[in-house]
């Protein structure tokens, strides 16, 4: 799918024709030049690498330099393959957040906010056990029997206990482009997105 990089501005919300509110983010999206054409000749498989948000030049490694180089633009901080654009692309070249139309949906990618260690309940949505009344003491929130002593005798892999949360690749699908500004680059999406703010997201058609 066809996209582009951005990154999360923040959360708010705008008024509908109808009067209604709703909750919608605010993406900062593009402009991203192209650093690389990938063709079927040459390496099995066409897509098109994009490079999003400057770098200083002292901060990109040999390799990077004449990578950025050969595509005749600025080191960038992030850059990611996407296959199926309709418009043929050349190195050098740049695709603006006008590359989405309102209305559209669009699938936005990101990491997760890191939650660190958490339990049972806000980790895999667990009610939690027992009563809070006739004696119950601090087993609210604990994830019950884990597995049987006799048989089997040991714990399945992949039973949902504690753990850390968050910080992992998540992708939130069919969000509503509401409005494209393209004088400021800005995307806003009706509801929300992973990652915190100023995190990089990846926003495909």
């Amino acid at each position: 799918m066809s996209g582009l990089i951005g990154k999360k501005i923040g959360m708010t919300s705008i008024f509908d024709e109808n009067g209604k509110n709703i909750p919608c983010t605010v993406l900062e999206v593009g402009p991203c030049e192209v650093t690389q054409v990938r063709t079927e000749e040459l390496d099995g498989y066409n897509a098109v690498q994009l490079g999003f948000d400057d770098k200083a030049e002292k901060r990109a490694n040999e390799a990077e330099a004449g990578h950025f180089k050969k595509a005749g633009v600025s080191p960038k901080k992030k850059v990611v393959e996407f296959q199926g654009f309709e418009e043929e692309l050349n190195l050098g070249d740049t695709v603006t957040v006008e590359h989405f139309v309102e209305g559209e949906f669009v699938d936005v990618s990101a990491t997760s906010k890191g939650k660190g260690f958490q339990g049972v309940v806000k980790r895999h949505g667990f009610g939690g056990v027992g009563q809070s009344t006739h004696g119950q003491h601090n087993r609210l929130r604990a994830p019950g029997s884990i597995g049987a002593a006799s048989y089997p005798a040991r714990v399945f892999k992949g039973m949902r206990m504690a753990g850390r949360m968050g910080g992992e690749k998540v992708t939130v699908q069919n969000l509503r482009v509401l409005k494209v500004v393209a004088d400021k680059n800005l995307l806003v999406v009706k509801g929300c997105v992973p990652g915190h703010k100023n995190a990089y997201v990846i926003v495909q058609k």
